[in-house]
């Protein structure tokens, strides 16, 4: 997992409430072991109709959103199946942060595992910046160390647990965990 610490990026709007695993990669796109390659599938059905040409009334779809990093979400955002694919899709496609008011337990901590940062921001504040992204670009800056975004106005806060703000820190997945611990293993097999 690559570390982040600090990350700065252009905000990509999606303005819907209960988007669902199923809706960030659909689950035929579900059949590759390796986690790469998800992105072109990311929103799929949203953003292609179905002979496979892109929808012009989709957001993402348009061109001041192509290099968006940063992902604006509404409230529930990752409901649905446990899917570990919707964070390898979003991850693959550029997302390096998902700011929304709530997440799904289970996608928040695929996204925690798999070195995304996702933000729980208060609704306020959310549709302030979902209102600027969707009228002009916007950027943020996100730091995660001193656990604060900067826009164009002022600094907010916000709050992650220790362990996974120093798992994300230091680019530490589970197996990178286990493997702080390789000296007790392998005297432990060999005893």
């Amino acid at each position: 997992m690559e570390a982040i610490q600090k990350h700065a990026g252009k905000v990509f709007p999606l303005n819907r409430t209960n988007v669902d695993t199923d809706q960030i990669i659909p689950k035929q796109f579900l059949k590759r072991v390796e986690r790469t390659g998800f992105g072109q599938f990311l929103f799929y059905h949203w953003r292609f109709d179905d002979d496979g040409n892109q929808r012009s009334d989709f957001i993402l779809n348009k061109n001041e959103y192509a290099d968006a990093s940063i992902l604006l979400g509404g409230e529930n955002f990752g409901c649905g199946s446990s899917r570990e694919h919707a964070p390898w899709a979003l991850l693959d496609y550029g997302f390096r942060v998902i700011i929304a008011p709530s997440f799904a337990d289970i996608f928040y901590n695929n996204a925690l595992k798999n070195g995304i940062i996702p933000v729980q921001m208060d609704e306020e504040q959310v549709s302030e910046w979902m209102k600027q992204a969707e009228e002009s670009a916007l950027y943020l800056q996100v730091d995660l160390e001193n656990q604060q975004i900067v826009d164009d106005k002022r600094t907010v806060p916000f709050s992650i647990d220790n362990y996974h703000k120093e798992k994300l820190l230091n680019g530490w997945d589970d197996i990178a965990l286990t493997l702080h611990h390789e000296a007790k293993i392998t005297a432990f097999e060999g005893r």
